[in-house]
C-alpha cells in the first residue's frame, strides 16, 4: 500500500528535456565517481597548519552501515558540527573508535605516523582503489555509480550494523526493516510521484536519523518540502546531493517520469 504525500512547488525549479527524459534544469554539478562521496572535515586542521582530513565514504560504506557512525560514534550528519579533535581521536572517539591499530591503521602505526593517510588536503585521493573496488559491484549511471542497494541485497558488500552487536537492543538481526513506501506527489502534472521505499533506508539508517530533524514523523506535517529545498541540501539533499545516488538520477525516485518522444 502507498501513503500519499503532496510535495510542495516540486517544479519550482523549473523543467528541460535532455536525453529523452524530463529533467530538473538546474541540477548542482557532481564529482567525478572516484571522489562523489568523499568528504573534507576542515574545521580545524587547517587553523592548526594541518591539511584537512578526506573522508571517503565508498570505503567505510563497504564494511559499515551509516548508522555505525552517525548514531553510534555520534557524527552529525551536517558538516561541521562534530568536535572532532586527535585529543578524542587517540582516545578513542571518534575515528579513533577503529583507528586504533586493531579494527584499522592508528594515527601511529609500526613504520610510523599515519597522519598523511586522512590529512591528504584534496577530495581527489585513492583513484585507483576505488576504481578497483567499483568494478566488483553493481553499476548504476550517476554518483560514485554504485548500486549500494543492491550491492547490500545481493551480498556483495556485508556492513556491520553495529560496533556493539553484543547488545540485544541493536543487535543485527533485530534491527527494524521497516517495509513501507511513501508515494509522494509532485504539484505539477508533468511529474510524476516520487516513491519513497523506508527499507532501502532502514537498512542503512536509525529511523532517529531522519525523524524528527529533517523529517516531521507525522504525516503531512513537513513543512515547506519542495524540490527546490532539496536542492538546497534540506530533506532528502541532506544525503541525495554529495554521499547516497545525486538528484540528477530522477528515476530513481521518480520511476514513473514521462519519457518525451
Amino acid at each position: 500500500a502507498f501513503v500519499a504525500l503532496a510535495v510542495s512547488g516540486a517544479l519550482s525549479a523549473g523543467i528541460v528535456t535532455a536525453g529523452n527524459l524530463l529533467q530538473l534544469h538546474n541540477m548542482p554539478p557532481t564529482l567525478p565517481p572516484p571522489e562523489y562521496g568523499n568528504t573534507v572535515l576542515n574545521r580545524i586542521a587547517e587553523k592548526n597548519n594541518q591539511k584537512a582530513v578526506v573522508f571517503p565514504h565508498w570505503s567505510h560504506r563497504a564494511k559499515y552501515t551509516c548508522r555505525v557512525c552517525h548514531l553510534e560514534l555520534e557524527f552529525s550528519m551536517k558538516a561541521g558540527e562534530t568536535e572532532i579533535t586527535e585529543k578524542g581521536i587517540r582516545a578513542g572517539r571518534f575515528c579513533g573508535n577503529c583507528h586504533n591499530g586493531k579494527t584499522a591503521f592508528a594515527p601511529k602505526g609500526p613504520k610510523g605516523k599515519n597522519c598523511a593517510r586522512c590529512h591528504r588536503g584534496k577530495k581527489k585521493s585513492g583513484t585507483q582503489k576505488f576504481k578497483a573496488f567499483a568494478r566488483k559491484l553493481p553499476h548504476t549511471r550517476y554518483g560514485n555509480r554504485i548500486n549500494w542497494v543492491k550491492a547490500l541485497r545481493t551480498g556483495r558488500i556485508k556492513p556491520k550494523n553495529s560496533l556493539t552487536a553484543s547488545n540485544p537492543l541493536i543487535d543485527e538481526r533485530l534491527i527494524m526493516k521497516l517495509d513501507r513506501t511513501l508515494e509522494l506527489r509532485a504539484e505539477m502534472a508533468l511529474i510524476s510521484p516520487a516513491i519513497f521505499p523506508h527499507k532501502a533506508h532502514t537498512e542503512w539508517l536509525e529511523c532517529s536519523q531522519c525523524h524528527p530533524d529533517i523529517f516531521n514523523i507525522k504525516k503531512k506535517t513537513t513543512e515547506r518540502f519542495s524540490m527546490d529545498k532539496n536542492l538546497d541540501g534540506q530533506f532528502c539533499g541532506v544525503c541525495h546531493l554529495t554521499i547516497a545516488f545525486p538528484m540528477n538520477d530522477c528515476k530513481r525516485c521518480h520511476p514513473r517520469m514521462r519519457e518525451i518522444r
